[in-house]
C-alpha cells in the first residue's frame, strides 16, 4: 500500500502584479479632466504635501519634440512638455510657502463665485411659463397647480399624463388640474402643456382662429395625414383634395415640439479634455489647461516636518504621505503624456477630418493606435474613453474617430463607416424635388464610387441618421406639391 507523502518543489512562473502606484495611474488615465479635478481636490485636502500650482510658479513653457513633417505640413505637437510643467518650484521660506498655499487654495473658489455672478443664463421653459402665469388672473388653487405642473413638462413641452393621473399624484381636483393645464396651454409658446400632438396643434390653430370643424376632423385623423391617404382625408373632412392639401400645409407650419426652443433645467455642457487648433499650415494638439488640475509636491514643508518628528511612526506616516504626493504628480504627468501621444497618433491618421469634415474620416481601430504609440491596446482604450476633443468641426468624443471599414472594390484601404453615413445624408439632402433615392439606388451610387456595401447596411445607416424611408419621403413631398 502506497503511503502519501509531502515534498517541496520550487517553480518559476510569470505573472502581472499591479502595484498600488500602477493601479492609481490606470485609474487616473480613464478619468476625464473634470473627474480628475475632483480626485485631485480630495487629495489636496487629505495630503499636506500637495499644493495647487499657481500659473506664476510654473516654469516657462518648453516646446516638446515635434512629430516628423507629413504631407501637407501636418505637425501635431503639444504646446508644452507636460514633464517640464510639473517640476516642483525651488525651496522658499516656510512663511511664504504657507501664504502661497492658502492663497492658491482660496483663489479657485473665489474665481468660481465671481464667474457664476457674471454669467447670464437663459430662462428655462418652466421659468418662462411661470413668469406669464403670474400675470394671469387665476384662482389661487389653479395658479398653484399651474406653477407646479410647469416642472412636469418634458423637453418637448408636453404634459403627457392625463388629468386624472395628475390629480391623484397632486391630491387635487380633476377640474382644477384641467384648468391649470388650460392656463399653461394659453401661454407662449402656445401648445406647451398639451397631453398629445393633437392637443398641441389644436391650441396653436385655435390661437390663429383656424380650428374649424374640418380642421378638427383632420386633427382627429393624424395617422391618415402621416400616410398621405388623401382619399380617406377627403371623406372625413368632407372637402376636396385642394382644401385638404391646404389644411395639411397649415399643420406643417405649426410647431409640434414648442418646448425645444428653451434651455433645459440642468444643461449638460461637454467640456473638452484636448484642443486641436490650426497653427498656420499645420495643426497643434494640446491639453485643455483650463480644466486640467495642476499640483506640486511641497518638499521643503516635508523636510521641515520630518525634522521635528520624534517617533518612528510619525516619520513613517510623513514618508507615506510624501510618497503618495510624489506618485500622484508622476501619475498626472504620465497621464498627460499618454493622452497627448494617443491624440497625436489619432489625428495624424484623421487629418482628413480636420480639413474636410466627416467625409475625410478614415477607418481606424484601437489596435492601429496601439501599434503606432507602442502602448497596449487597453491603455489606448482607457485614454480615449469618455474623453472629448475640441476641433474646428465641433467638440467630439475621441471614440468618434475610431470607425469600422467598408471594403473598397478596387482593393484600396477601405472607407470609413462614418464617412459613408455622411455621404448617404448628403445624397438624400440633394435629392431632386420631384424624386427620391431608394436604398437600392444609394447602394448602386456608392458601389459606382468603389464602396462595397449591402442594402441592409444603407438602411441601417439611414435610420441611424433619423432619415425616413424612400416611401415616407415620397409621401412627404407629395403633401407639399
Amino acid at each position: 500500500m502506497a503511503v502519501a507523502g509531502f515534498r517541496l518543489e520550487l517553480r518559476q512562473t510569470q505573472g502581472l502584479v499591479l502595484t498600488p502606484q500602477l493601479q492609481q495611474a490606470i485609474r487616473l488615465l480613464q478619468l476625464n479632466n473634470l473627474e480628475l479635478a475632483q480626485v485631485v481636490e480630495r487629495e489636496l485636502v487629505e495630503n499636506p504635501f500637495l499644493v495647487r500650482a499657481e500659473p506664476e510658479t510654473r516654469p516657462a513653457a518648453v516646446s516638446s519634440e515635434r512629430e516628423p513633417e507629413l504631407s501637407g505640413r501636418l505637425v501635431l505637437a503639444p504646446r508644452e512638455d507636460p514633464e517640464e510643467g510639473w517640476n516642483p518650484p525651488p525651496a522658499e521660506p516656510a512663511a511664504d510657502r504657507r501664504l502661497r498655499t492658502e492663497r492658491a487654495n482660496a483663489a479657485p473658489a473665489d474665481e468660481r463665485l465671481a464667474l457664476e455672478a457674471r454669467l447670464a443664463r437663459a430662462p428655462t421653459l418652466a421659468e418662462h411659463l411661470r413668469a406669464q402665469l403670474v400675470r394671469r388672473r387665476l384662482p389661487p388653487e389653479v395658479a398653484a397647480l399651474a406653477r407646479e405642473l410647469c416642472d412636469w413638462l418634458d423637453a418637448d413641452g408636453y404634459l403627457r399624463e392625463d388629468d386624472a393621473a395628475l390629480a391623484a399624484a397632486l391630491r387635487a381636483r380633476i377640474e382644477d388640474v384641467a384648468a391649470a393645464r388650460a392656463a399653461i396651454l394659453g401661454c407662449e409658446p402656445t401648445g406647451c402643456g398639451a397631453r398629445d400632438l393633437r392637443q398641441c396643434l389644436a391650441a396653436q390653430l385655435a390661437e390663429r382662429d383656424r380650428l374649424d370643424p374640418a380642421m378638427a376632423a383632420l386633427l382627429d385623423h393624424l395617422p391618415l395625414v402621416a400616410r398621405a391617404d388623401f382619399a380617406a382625408l377627403q371623406r372625413v373632412c368632407r372637402l376636396g383634395l385642394d382644401d385638404v392639401k391646404e389644411m395639411i400645409a397649415e399643420i406643417k407650419a405649426l410647431d409640434p415640439r414648442p418646448g425645444l426652443s428653451f434651455a433645459p433645467a440642468e444643461p449638460l455642457d461637454v467640456v473638452p479634455d484636448l484642443l486641436v487648433r490650426r497653427a498656420g499650415p499645420s495643426w497643434r494638439i494640446e491639453l485643455n489647461r483650463a480644466t486640467l488640475p495642476r499640483v506640486l509636491v511641497d518638499r521643503d514643508y516635508y523636510v521641515e516636518l520630518n525634522r521635528r518628528c520624534r517617533s518612528r511612526s510619525e516619520k513613517e506616516f510623513l514618508s507615506e504621505r510624501y510618497q503618495a504626493a510624489s506618485w500622484l504628480v508622476k501619475a498626472l504627468d504620465q497621464r498627460a503624456r499618454t493622452m497627448l501621444k494617443v491624440a497625436r497618433a489619432i489625428f495624424v491618421r484623421q487629418r482628413g477630418f480636420l480639413e474636410r469634415g466627416p467625409a475625410g474620416l478614415k477607418p481606424l481601430v484601437l489596435r492601429e493606435i496601439a501599434e503606432a504609440t507602442g502602448l497596449h491596446e487597453s491603455t489606448v482604450s482607457r485614454a480615449t474613453a469618455d474623453k472629448y476633443v475640441a476641433t474646428p468641426r465641433g467638440t467630439l468624443p475621441l471614440r468618434y474617430f475610431f470607425t469600422t471599414a467598408l471594403a473598397d472594390s478596387g482593393g484600396g484601404e477601405g472607407h470609413s463607416a462614418e464617412a459613408i453615413r455622411q455621404e448617404i445624408r448628403r445624397m438624400i439632402d440633394n435629392e431632386p424635388p420631384d424624386a427620391v433615392l431608394s436604398d437600392d439606388q444609394i447602394v448602386a451610387l456608392l458601389r459606382a464610387r468603389g464602396v462595397v456595401i449591402a442594402r441592409r447596411t444603407v438602411a441601417k445607416y439611414r435610420e441611424s441618421l433619423g432619415i425616413p424611408s424612400s416611401v415616407a419621403r415620397r409621401r412627404a413631398k407629395a403633401l407639399t406639391s
